[in-house]
């Protein structure tokens, strides 16, 4: 390496560097305990199947049950839930949206977990609101739950229901939405399609490959109830960021629903799956993706042969600053393709993967810069998504193939930015030579994080480098977000960047966090109109 680790953020930094080529299955773990030892306020645990948390007056329960294979559902008609979840999901469905968050603190107070009303949040999501026409829009009442379970693991004691709360809120609204449009919601599985164990993996894989629904729907039902978990996620880690539509909210799908099943548990992650099986075949306005060479769908199949002319002892390499800053710069200018061959190349030169990770965020980081919006934002939950799945996935293969494909899908995200609209003739380069006058007080950064974003973004840059404690900024985000937070973007967003300065390395980390203002908010924002409301229902 040839570089002195200086600081204690920095070495536990390299210790997750270090763990992600032996156990990538543990690096949230590590960036969850990484946090904890850097906070004042609160204390967690976090474990592989849950999460204990203490809050003010409120249990949040934690031991989650390992859960066997799922029991094949004999009801007609729409889906019904397993277990005691079925009574607070028709609870959250039937309640009026004027009343809910009441009707909820009261099953609260009389002892209903945390655990328990996150589940049913997202049963009721998925129950009542379809991935369609697009995996986005309405469906961000599924998409947003684990960031919001997010945002409450890391939040105030005395505020952390306001994130599921907003979340129960605003399910309501696309419940309405969905009722409006089309009436739809989940039917249980045809039980007379439901193929046997042995056959269900093969069938799974052929109807995805051929974007088949149907037989992959009765498919999903079978690998559920005979797989294990990370047999599971191997396989949907192969489709999740296989293409582009929905600019990303398969594999933030994926990514999220996952977690929240770790966190809940499995005995009803068949709808769950079912339902992300559903968005992940969706094609809206395109015909058969396996019949054509759509753009959406053309780096997957490019990645793969460049992936396999990447040497096995790939993770060995050392990091490279030149090569990020590259490729940083391919980004803005250069196509999906050349970008990733760009980054294989780096690869087999020799530079680590993380590097390539580190050009991804930052570039993601830069195109919001250029245009804050909606297609900004999700480069960057887009990539903190891929970045899970790599993280995830046992498949060594599959790991080098989502790495390029990561860098891929940051030239498409700037190219649907330019349909939108013009982009600043800024580069992140130019962005570093960049000053303003500096500050370190939090209470003037958060201030100008809704007044200025560009002067923000310096300030923070410069306040970071100045060595000031980034936890404090990162709490202070979070906690502008708990109150101020006003749609799922807030929320989605905020948990997606914040989780992800421990993904990027110490050199870069800075930049990242200090672009990341660009849809963050601050203290000069509009309060929530569901913050009063929700302490009130809590305290009453």
């Amino acid at each position: 390496m040839g570089k002195q680790v200086k600081s204690v953020y920095d070495q536990s930094w390299w210790m997750y560097r270090q763990a992600s080529m032996i156990q990538p299955f543990k690096l949230r773990e590590m960036s969850m305990v990484h946090f904890q030892s850097n906070s004042d306020r609160r204390q967690f645990l976090v474990q592989s199947s849950g999460a204990v948390l203490g809050a003010a007056g409120l249990s949040f329960f934690g031991v989650l049950p390992r859960v066997s294979r799922a029991e094949a559902s004999l009801e007609t008609g729409r889906v019904i839930y397993k277990g005691q979840i079925e009574p607070l999901v028709e609870l959250i469905e039937t309640t009026d949206r004027g009343q809910l968050l009441e009707k909820v603190a009261e099953k609260i107070r009389s002892g209903t977990s945390y655990q328990e009303v996150l589940s049913a949040l997202l049963l009721a999501g998925v129950r009542n609101v379809q991935p369609r026409p697009s995996v986005g829009f309405k469906f961000h009442t599924v998409l947003v739950v684990n960031s919001c379970h997010l945002a409450s693991l890391h939040g105030p004691d005395e505020d952390r229901w306001l994130p599921i709360f907003w979340a129960l809120d605003y399910f309501k609204s696309a419940q309405a939405d969905e009722a409006r449009q089309s009436g739809w919601q989940m039917q249980a599985v045809d039980e007379a399609r439901v193929p046997a164990p042995e056959q269900a993996r093969s069938l799974f894989v052929d109807a995805m490959e051929r974007w088949d629904v149907e037989q992959a729907d009765v498919a999903t039902a079978a690998l559920v109830r005979s797989s294990g978990s990370n047999e599971l996620f191997d396989l949907y880690a192969n489709y999740a960021a296989r293409d582009f539509r929905s600019i990303g909210h398969k594999a933030i799908f994926l990514a999220n629903a996952w977690r929240t099943l770790q966190v809940i548990g499995w005995q009803n992650a068949e709808p769950v799956l079912r339902s992300l099986t559903f968005a992940i075949l969706n094609h809206e306005g395109d015909g058969d993706p396996s019949q054509h060479d759509y753009e959406a769908d053309r780096p997957w199949r490019t990645n793969d042969p460049l992936a396999g002319e990447i040497p096995i002892e790939w993770q060995s390499g050392e990091l490279n600053s030149t090569a990020t800053r590259d490729l940083i710069a391919a980004m803005h200018r250069d196509s999906a393709g050349d970008v990733s061959k760009a980054a294989q190349q780096a690869i087999v030169d020799g530079v680590n993967p993380q590097s390539i990770w580190d050009a991804v965020f930052v570039s993601a980081g830069e195109l919001l810069m250029r245009q804050p919006g909606i297609v900004g934002l999700h480069g960057l939950t887009t990539a903190n998504a891929v970045h899970f799945i790599y993280q995830q996935t046992r498949d060594e293969n599959l790991r080098k193939r989502l790495v390029l494909q990561a860098c891929a899908f940051n030239p498409l995200f700037r190219g649907a930015a330019e349909g939108r609209g013009s982009l600043k003739q800024l580069s992140f380069a130019q962005w570093k030579e960049r000053s303003d006058t500096p500050t370190n007080e939090l209470s003037e950064l958060s201030e100008n994080i809704s007044r200025d974003k560009m002067k923000a973004s310096i300030q923070v840059r410069d306040y970071l480098n100045g060595g000031n404690n980034p936890y404090e900024l990162i709490d202070e985000a979070r906690r502008q977000v708990f109150l101020r937070g006003r749609n799922t973007h807030d929320y989605k967003y905020s948990s997606a960047v914040l989780e992800d300065f421990n993904s990027v390395s110490p050199e870069w980390r800075n930049d990242f966090l200090a672009l990341s203002v660009f849809n963050l908010k601050g203290s000069g924002d509009s309060m929530s109109n569901l913050v009063e409301r929700t302490r009130e229902a809590l305290q009453s």
